[in-house]
């Protein structure tokens, strides 16, 4: 007797194989039957005839580890056909922490990914101290989606240290023995890994930077050891990117030492690899030298994004004219009335020939950044577009229409209420070249979504969906990647390299983790902005249209769009 069948679809497994047409048989959670024609009945069927099926995508960089302790949902990542998140990323999380201590972790994550402080405060009940305590109290939690850990350096060496005004000072060996000793609790209690940042751009909300970022080569390899012997599969990097310079010397010298901690630990390390506009020829010498290590037999892994790496400007959130006081005036009011106003030739007038006002030194700052970058942003329209030619720009459309950027840009926000995208990464020739290039390393991994990070900034959830519709159907500037590739890419791929074994494909024996897609309408929304989060924080959400169902454990979790209430979900250790 079976309980779910989805029948009669186009399956794509996940391996990269051709799809093909067959019923796919779920009992108990499981995968039971892959075949052409099952023959048989059971109390849920799901029609797939013409549709795609392929397994659930595997997200392996989500930043939950706040949202997962108060959210049974796990929006963004849930809408876009991911059933299995990784959380504990970039060397921030919020375990191990002594009680009472918990602030210097919440401005940790405030700072690093963009979370708002007081939606953690309200939101985070704490009651651990130890990183097995945080599992067990994630094991009482029920998700749409699984969800796994990884120990981050930045509470780790909090923890230990206890100096919070200098937790980027040089480690005794006592205190790296004591880390070593709670990296292998932590992995043995069910941590797939351990995690750490260089980059100097992840700084906390008081500007200190993420413990760790200066610890020594020797203190990353006594934790890596300590992560291999109680089992842990890998480590992944947020590197530093210092050199401000392609060559490939210069590159080598700063990043190698990745590699000697992959050979010295047996550990699988992963880096961020993104094309920075100063330099963006750098990630070229960096994939180099991560091939030349495989070659050498240590285990070093790409993580790239599968789109620019991109920043939303827009009324909801963040935008140039949010200290305006005619702006402010109208500020209250809901966007789609709020556009009416913006829309009067009047109001624009005031809003234009207005000064800032009223500003702290953090608002000054991001407004100072927004006017720095405004000429390289692009309107993303609906639906949206990331991957814009150089001549739609704010500044490209204000020195052609002989206008300042300010009036382009005001316009260009409210023609739909749509927001501006700045490409801040992988975007230097103003198309997806680059990332077509990365996508042809076979062992860089999709990594980078970012779904619980970076609120009211960025929303990168969408980058399942993004890599469907784009890659492999609606690219017009340039070569495609073949579907059964795209859908290896989001599933298999990421989920072996965590060791997740029973997930990643459409076969018999594995979890029941499946896609039900109408292809041809599979579409994304433009990012929208939704205040959901603890204590009115706002976060940015996008919609995907051509989801028919999204199956966990056997369970439907989400039918055309809409999450059906079931929470199948659990927390995954590593075993």
């Amino acid at each position: 007797m079976l309980d779910l069948i989805v029948r009669g679809g186009r399956v794509l497994d996940g391996t990269g194989a051709p799809e093909r047409i067959a019923d796919v048989g779920v009992r108990d959670g499981r995968i039971v039957a892959v075949e052409p024609d099952l023959g048989t009945d059971a109390p849920e069927v799901i029609d797939a005839t013409g549709r795609l099926v392929t397994p659930g995508f595997v997200d392996i960089h989500s930043h939950y580890d706040g949202q997962a302790t108060w959210d049974g949902l796990l929006e963004p990542s849930s809408g876009h056909g991911v059933t299995t998140v990784i959380m504990g990323n970039c060397g921030v999380g919020f375990a191990p922490v002594h009680p009472g201590e918990h602030e210097p972790l919440v401005r940790l994550m405030e700072g690093v990914e963009d979370i708002p402080g007081a939606a953690l405060t309200e939101g985070l009940s704490w009651g651990w101290e130890s990183f097995p305590d945080y599992l067990a109290a994630l094991e009482n939690r029920h998700w749409a989606v699984d969800v796994g850990t990884q120990l981050a350096h930045g509470p780790l060496r909090t923890y230990v240290m206890r100096r919070y005004d200098d937790t980027n000072g040089a480690a005794s060996a006592d205190e790296v023995d004591r880390m070593a000793d709670l990296a292998r609790e932590a992995v043995e209690a069910g941590a797939f890994g351990f995690t750490t940042s260089r980059t100097m751009g992840h700084k906390s909300s008081d500007g200190h930077p993420v413990p760790g970022t200066f610890a020594g080569v020797d203190e990353l390899v006594a934790i890596g050891k300590a992560v291999a012997a109680g089992g842990g599969r890998l480590m992944e990097i947020a590197p530093s990117g210092l050199a401000r310079s392609d060559k490939p010397e210069v590159v080598a010298a700063e990043f190698d030492w990745i590699g000697r901690l992959a050979a010295d630990t047996g550990l699988n390390t992963t880096f961020i690899l993104l094309q920075g506009h100063h330099v963006p020829d750098r990630w070229r010498t960096e994939m180099q030298r991560a091939a030349h290590w495989r070659a050498a037999g240590a285990s070093v892994t790409p993580l790239i994004a599968g789109r620019p790496f991109g920043v939303l400007w827009g009324w909801d959130v963040r935008h140039p004219f949010l200290a305006r006081d005619s702006y402010r005036a109208i500020a209250h009011l809901p966007l789609p009335e709020r556009l009416v106003h913006l829309r009067r030739p009047e109001v624009k007038e005031a809003i234009l020939a207005e000064s800032d006002r009223y500003l702290d030194r953090g608002e000054q700052a991001q407004l100072a950044y927004i006017r720095t970058v405004l000429a390289e942003c692009y309107p993303l329209g609906t639906p949206p577009d990331y991957e814009q030619p150089l001549e739609r720009s704010v500044g490209a459309q204000a020195q052609a229409q002989g206008r300042s950027m300010e009036d382009v840009a005001y316009d260009m926000l409210c023609q739909d209420g749509s927001m501006l995208l700045y490409a801040l990464y992988n975007y230097a020739s103003h198309d997806h070249t680059v990332l077509y290039e990365q996508l042809q390393d076979q062992d860089a991994v999709v990594g980078l979504n970012d779904g619980g990070a970076h609120c009211a900034f960025i929303c990168d959830a969408s980058i399942p969906t993004f890599m469907l519709t784009h890659w492999a159907r609606d690219r017009a500037r340039g070569p495609r990647l073949e579907l059964p590739e795209v859908v290896r890419r989001l599933t298999s791929q990421p989920a072996a390299l965590y060791g997740l074994t029973d997930r990643g494909r459409v076969q018999s024996g594995l979890r029941a983790d499946l896609n039900v897609i109408d292809f041809d309408r599979l579409q994304l929304s433009s990012p929208r902005a939704v205040p959901d989060l603890p204590a009115g924080g706002v976060r940015l959400l996008q919609d995907a249209t051509g989801y028919d169902a999204t199956v966990v454990a056997g369970q439907v979790t989400r039918r055309h769009g809409q999450d059906t209430g079931a929470r199948p979900g659990r927390l995954l250790r590593r075993s």
